[in-house]
């Protein structure tokens, strides 16, 4: 029987947002990060809240996978970005993959979105991946070259409200092509991922209780073509390939992953979401 060797074997990875907002399912950075590990990586847990990261390597030392480090950072700031990979150098020997996964999005339209609200919505998903990257290009390049994926949303492609996360996660996107552009010659892959109606701690922990928050899910998965609920692993496993050697040839990409949402016109998804019970 032939054993397949990680994908990532070798590699050291920066994840931020590594841990997961407290509740049921998990989040696509805790699941990159285990995903990640599974493959062979050495990750760099970063999180805002550490314990929420230690819940993310106890899950890996669990399955016994790969090597991980929590670090704490707020990585909206230039002086713990920086620190953060030189965290990954002086524990793992380098750094060869990141992944911008930070990120909160809040309701609001142009006209009662406050310039506060606006400003920490830049600085925390957009910010925060130009900070991680600015530090950890430079070395990725020193090793011949790696990856960086940035998890974006569909959020940037279709109207939801959200004013000031959709124009953060569009700049997210913009920022991905353009260091594909100028990082291509050192070797450097940049790619983004946009997830769509996905479940996670996160969003449940803003939806409403009771039947409401359970027609809201059931509706998530029915608006997509296969009909099926999504969650952070499903963005995790898709982070694992962009950041591996299979996805050698594939650079300033955006890799929608959401049920097909983005290919089709929500009207033709009527006769599916009309045997949706609303809630009472």
């Amino acid at each position: 029987m032939v054993t397949r060797p990680g994908r990532l074997e070798g590699k050291v990875a920066i994840v931020t947002g590594a841990g997961s907002t407290p509740g049921p399912g998990i989040g696509t950075g805790k699941a990159a990060a285990v995903v990640l590990a599974r493959e062979g990586a050495d990750v760099l847990l970063v999180d805002l809240y550490p314990e929420r990261a230690e819940e993310t390597l106890a899950m890996i030392e669990a399955e016994g996978a790969g090597k991980a480090k929590v670090h704490a950072a707020d990585v909206t700031s230039a002086a713990a970005c920086e620190a953060m990979v030189a965290d990954a150098v002086a524990t793992f020997g380098g750094v060869d993959v990141l992944v911008n996964n930070v990120g909160r999005a809040s309701l609001g339209t142009v006209v009662d979105t406050t310039e506060e609200a606006w400003d920490a919505a830049f600085a925390i998903n957009l910010r925060s991946a130009f900070l991680a990257s600015k530090y950890a290009v430079p070395a990725i390049a020193s090793r011949g070259g790696g990856s960086v994926v940035n998890v974006a949303s569909i959020s940037a492609l279709r109207g939801d409200g959200t004013v000031a996360y959709s124009a953060a996660k569009g700049g997210l996107l913009a920022m991905t092509v353009d260091m594909a552009y100028s990082h291509g010659r050192d070797g450097i892959r940049v790619n983004a991922i946009s997830p769509g109606h996905i479940t996670t701690p996160m969003v449940l922990s803003v939806s409403q209780p009771g039947a409401q928050a359970e027609f809201m899910n059931t509706m998530r998965s029915e608006a997509g073509l296969l009909g099926t609920p999504g969650d952070g692993w499903d963005v995790g496993w898709a982070a694992a390939f962009l950041a591996s050697d299979e996805a050698r040839w594939i650079t300033g990409a955006n890799l929608p992953v959401e049920s097909g949402v983005l290919s089709v016109t929500p009207l033709l998804m009527a006769p599916h979401l009309r045997g949706v019970p609303s809630p009472e």
